[in-house]
């Protein structure tokens, strides 16, 4: 089996980065731009990362057709660190917010803002498998935002429409699915994502807040979450992870050759589609629980051996897999089965390679 790499990464995240990327940071890596000094070695206010960092926001503005009146943040702390940062800057105009829970990553944010206002959970009870109908949510008339996870990456469940939050600012967490369709940011207040799946390695997280939201933090929050001052500062007040940004903004580049996101969408479409196709057409042998309007793109769960899964088929499946130097596909502890993760580094012929294997351990050991 021949591919774009020697091994095939479907993991959840830190995932697959493209070759062409790789290669460029292994290049520069010794002596960045002939300078002699590698780019971890430099100063955060040096014109060489200063470069680096505006060309950055840049090609977010320009790949995601970011508005004017949106700020590009380059932030720390993961997408958890986000989820407090979030309440410190946005809850207290209210001392509450709305919550839209379709998943785990959503789940843990709503159980963090509570630690900081009056969380209301949209929907009856949280949802793991679907998305509640629009008319049955519960919108309080008091929120000072509307959270949702757009791609819940342990579940499997991808939001195919902008939810409508009555002009309350809606913030959604894209660490998974950035960059992997077009998206209108004028419909949101804050859109942020971890670096690590899409867009670059672990260690930075991109923030885009529209300007309204900006210097309304919390007296208690830590400067270091506070959007308007990283936003005043470009974020260089204190030492950022300049080696991710650096790898982010390379990243970034690559995209913009490939097509931008037009091109990685159609991507997207055309991997998940080659695989759900295996799932349905295997009589069973492969299950995904998700419902199917809400399925995502990126991070698909499927069971082997029926809708309940068979352990042993399962370890089996999982071990052949990295026989064939295919790594990463058990799915998450909490969820268990297999899960493949297609970010947009991952190429439609892993997909495929990844389905003709999943066709041949079916006729090993499905029925007879």
């Amino acid at each position: 089996m021949g591919s774009s790499h020697s091994a095939l990464n479907f993991g959840a995240g830190p995932a697959k980065l493209p070759r062409e990327v790789l290669t460029e940071v292994q290049n520069e890596f010794l002596s960045y731009k002939d300078s002699g000094m590698s780019l971890i070695e430099m100063s955060h206010r040096s014109k060489e990362y200063e470069a680096i960092n505006n060309s950055a926001q840049q090609l977010v503005r320009e790949l995601l057709d970011v508005p004017p009146n949106y700020k590009i943040l380059f932030m720390q702390g993961g997408g958890l660190g986000c989820f407090s940062a979030i309440c410190m800057n946005l809850m207290g105009r209210t001392g509450e917010a709305d919550y839209l829970v379709t998943g785990t990553w959503s789940s843990i944010a709503a159980k963090e803002a509570a630690k900081y206002g009056k969380v209301n959970m949209v929907f009856p009870r949280p949802e793991t498998r679907s998305i509640p109908h629009p008319r049955t949510w519960k919108l309080s008339e008091n929120a000072s935002f509307v959270f949702y996870c757009d791609n819940e990456t342990v579940d499997g469940v991808e939001f195919n429409y902008v939810p409508e939050t009555r002009g309350v600012p809606l913030v959604a967490d894209m660490s998974s699915n950035i960059m992997t369709k077009k998206v209108d940011v004028s419909k949101y207040g804050i859109i942020f994502a971890g670096a690590q799946k899409n867009i670059g390695p672990s260690g930075v997280v991109l923030v885009i807040v529209r300007e309204d939201l900006l210097g309304n933090a919390s007296k208690y929050c830590p400067t270091v979450f506070d959007f308007a001052h990283i936003s005043k500062n470009n974020s260089v007040h204190h030492t950022p992870t300049t080696f991710s940004v650096y790898v982010m903004e390379k990243v970034l580049q690559w995209i913009k050759r490939c097509g931008g996101v037009d091109k990685m969408a159609q991507n997207s479409y055309d991997k998940s589609t080659t695989l759900y196709n295996a799932i349905t057409n295997s009589n069973n042998f492969y299950v995904c629980p998700i419902e199917e309007s809400c399925r995502s793109r990126i991070n698909i769960p499927f069971r082997v051996g029926g809708a309940n899964g068979d352990d042993a088929l399962e370890s089996k499946f999982l071990e052949e897999a990295e026989k064939l130097r295919m790594y990463q596909l058990k799915g998450h502890r909490s969820v268990g089965g297999i899960r493949a993760s297609l970010y947009n580094a991952t190429s439609v012929e892993d997909v495929k390679l990844l389905v003709q294997f999943m066709e041949e351990f079916r006729k090993q050991h499905g029925p007879k």
